[in-house]
């Protein structure tokens, strides 16, 4: 039977998931009425944004206050050269538009911080953090965690990523596995180390996937477990994040707000 809330353009686009029986076209219909924010609009963003689009989820809040620059584009595929020194959010904003009409673009170009996250995560049913700090990790992961909105987590540096997804359902959060963030300075990042322009694809792909089994409520996430992939090596590792006693935040007596936590400076992506 056809399900007359989709239309014909919408029967045809989506063809191929409505003939898979975990999607259909109940599924997809979940999908386009479903709201997602993705933290940046980067390397890890760029792969995000455009398979959740494609797929036809129906809103994307995108959160970020960067411009385009040309070092950008060996890894950031959604924006192109005519778009360097423009906000990535229009320029992601525009990409949408081009690939699919079915999906609205939330652009939010700010940094995300203890006093505006709270009101986004009112939003959205879930976030994909593709920020490239450990500030804004840490706020995404408390800030998700105390309310209750399920995140799918990556990073990137040179030839390798991690991923994984928290469902903030009583299970570990970000602080079980990495209690607290490293000291400034002490770990490089993607601007003075470089990343391999190839990597963010895949560690986004998989973000997204996490993403759309969250909102068909189908098969397993990463809930649990994280997973290493080294490119260079071509393997992938699998490690187990257990709760952690006395975690500050998933933890019996942990904080009540992310304005009980000092984060180091702003939080940009």
């Amino acid at each position: 039977m056809t399900d007359l809330s989709l239309d014909s353009e919408q029967l045809d686009r989506y063809s191929r998931h409505i003939i898979m029986d975990g999607v259909g076209p109940e599924g997809q219909k979940r999908l386009l009425d479903a709201d997602v924010l993705c933290i940046g609009a980067g390397g890890l963003g760029s792969p995000v944004i455009q398979y959740l689009a494609a797929a036809g989820v129906g809103t994307l809040g995108i959160v970020d206050d960067d411009v385009v620059e040309r070092s950008n584009l060996q890894r950031q595929v959604i924006h192109g050269d005519d778009d360097v020194g423009r906000p990535k959010v229009e320029s992601a904003r525009e990409f949408v538009a081009r690939q699919n009409p079915d999906v609205t673009v939330e652009p939010h170009e700010t940094r995300l911080t203890a006093d505006n996250v709270e009101d986004f995560l009112a939003d959205y049913d879930l976030v994909v953090d593709g920020s490239d700090n450990f500030p804004t990790r840490y706020l995404v992961n408390d800030a998700c965690t105390l309310a209750g909105v399920p995140f799918a987590h990556g990073a990137i540096l040179r030839f390798e990523g991690q991923v994984t997804t928290f469902e903030a359902d009583g299970g570990p959060c970000y602080r079980c596995l990495f209690p607290e963030a490293p000291e400034p300075g002490t770990v490089p990042d993607c601007a003075t180390a470089g990343v391999l322009g190839v990597l963010p694809g895949t560690v986004g792909c998989i973000q997204a996937t996490e993403a759309v089994k969250l909102l068909l409520d189908y098969g397993e996430t990463l809930d649990g477990r994280m997973i290493f992939y080294d490119a260079a090596d071509m393997t992938f590792e699998e490690v187990p994040i257990e709760p952690r006693p006395g975690c500050p935040v998933c933890g019996e007596g942990g904080i009540e707000s992310v304005h009980d936590v000092e984060y180091e400076a702003t939080c940009s992506i």
